[in-house]
C-alpha cells in the first residue's frame, strides 16, 4: 500500500529554507504550483530533498524530477541513488530518458536525424589536444567549451584566438577526468536563448533569456532576465520535431532554440530531467502535466485491481 501518489523531487536548501531570497521564492513557488495542481485530483502529494537516506521512496508510487539542482556537483551520488531508487518507485521523466538526456552527446544523436545544432566536436577523456589546435581545426571566430555531463553552466567557457590561454590549463584538466564539447559561438545566444515548454507533445509557453551584459551565459542564477515570449510557428514546429527526433515520449520536456551563424533556428539544449518549467508563468501548464500524472496513475491502479480480480478468479476456479 502507498502512501503517496507522488513525490515532487528537490533538493534540502530548498526543502525548508529558513531564511529565504528571490530565487528560493522562485524555487518555492514554482513546486508549490505543481503541488497545488496534483492535489486537485485528490492525489497524496510530498516533497522530499532526494538525497534523502531517512526517506523510504517505495511509500511513493511515482517521483517527479523537479528543483534537484545540487547533484551537478554530486553525479556520482546521484547515479548511485538513481540505481537504488529505481527500484522503489517509478521516475518521471523514466531512468532511460535521464540517462539518454544527461550525457549531451545525445545532441550529436539528434543533428544525425537533420535537427539543426551548433557545429560541435566531442573531445573524449583523455584525448591530447590544445584549445589553439581546436580553434584552428574549426576554425571558429570563437568557441564554448563546456563538458558533457553538466548543468547550469558550470564549466562553460567562451574562447577565441586571443583569450585561449587564459583558459588552456583548465580545459587540460577537465579532458583528464570528462569527454569536453567544443562547440561553435553562436552569435545571436547575445539577442537571447527560447526556451518553449512541452508538455507531453504539446506546447504550451516559453520564455526567453538574455545574458546580462559582458556575458553569454543566460541563466538568472548568472545574472540574466528571462521574460515571457510568444513563438512564432516556425519556431513552435522546430520544438516539436526536436521532440519528434528524440527516443521517447517524455511527460515534460523544455527545448532550447538559440538562432544559429545563418539565423536559423538551432537547437542548444533539449532538457528532459529536472528543467525550470516557469509554471509561474502560465499555471495550467502544471494542471496539464498534473492531469496527464493523474492518469497515469489512475490507469495503473485500474489495470493493477484488473489483474488482481482476474487471478484471484482464476484461483477460485
Amino acid at each position: 500500500m502507498y502512501e503517496y501518489d507522488i513525490v515532487i523531487l528537490t533538493e534540502e536548501r530548498y526543502l525548508k529554507p529558513k531564511v529565504k531570497d528571490w530565487y528560493i521564492n522562485q524555487v518555492l513557488l514554482e513546486d508549490s504550483i505543481l503541488q497545488n495542481a496534483l492535489e486537485k485530483y485528490d492525489l497524496k502529494v510530498c516533497r522530499k530533498n532526494w538525497a534523502d537516506k531517512q526517506f523510504d521512496f517505495s511509500r511513493c508510487r511515482y517521483a517527479i524530477f523537479r528543483t534537484t539542482w545540487d547533484y551537478f556537483d554530486r553525479f556520482n551520488e546521484f547515479f548511485s541513488w538513481i540505481e537504488e531508487t529505481k527500484k522503489q518507485t517509478t521516475f518521471i521523466n523514466s531512468v532511460d530518458i535521464i540517462n539518454w538526456n544527461i550525457d549531451k552527446h545525445y545532441l550529436k544523436e539528434l543533428g544525425d536525424k537533420k535537427i539543426n545544432i551548433a557545429s560541435t566536436e566531442y573531445i573524449e577523456k583523455n584525448t591530447e589536444i590544445s584549445l589553439i589546435e581546436l580553434l584552428s581545426k574549426n576554425n571558429f571566430k570563437k568557441a564554448i567549451i563546456k563538458p558533457a555531463i553538466s548543468g547550469a553552466a558550470r564549466d562553460t567557457y567562451l574562447i577565441d584566438k586571443n583569450n585561449y590561454k587564459k583558459y588552456e590549463e583548465r580545459f587540460q584538466k577537465l579532458i583528464k577526468n570528462k569527454c569536453m564539447l567544443f562547440q561553435e559561438y553562436l552569435f545571436n545566444i547575445e539577442k537571447g536563448e527560447i526556451s518553449l515548454i512541452m508538455i507531453g507533445e504539446e506546447y504550451t509557453h516559453a520564455v526567453k533569456k538574455t545574458a546580462k551584459e559582458g556575458d553569454f551565459r543566460v541563466q538568472d542564477d548568472h545574472g540574466g532576465k528571462v521574460e515571457r515570449y510568444q513563438p512564432n510557428k516556425n519556431e513552435i514546429n522546430f520544438a516539436k520535431n526536436c521532440l519528434n527526433a528524440i527516443p521517447f515520449s517524455p511527460m515534460y520536456s523544455r527545448v532550447d532554440i538559440v538562432y544559429d551563424n545563418n539565423n536559423k533556428p538551432s537547437l542548444t539544449e533539449i532538457e528532459l530531467i529536472e528543467p525550470e518549467l516557469w509554471f509561474r508563468n502560465n499555471p495550467a501548464a502544471a494542471s496539464k502535466l498534473a492531469n496527464q500524472i493523474n492518469h497515469l496513475i489512475k490507469k495503473k491502479s485500474y489495470v493493477n485491481s484488473s489483474f488482481k480480480k482476474s487471478n484471484n478468479k482464476n484461483f477460485t476456479c
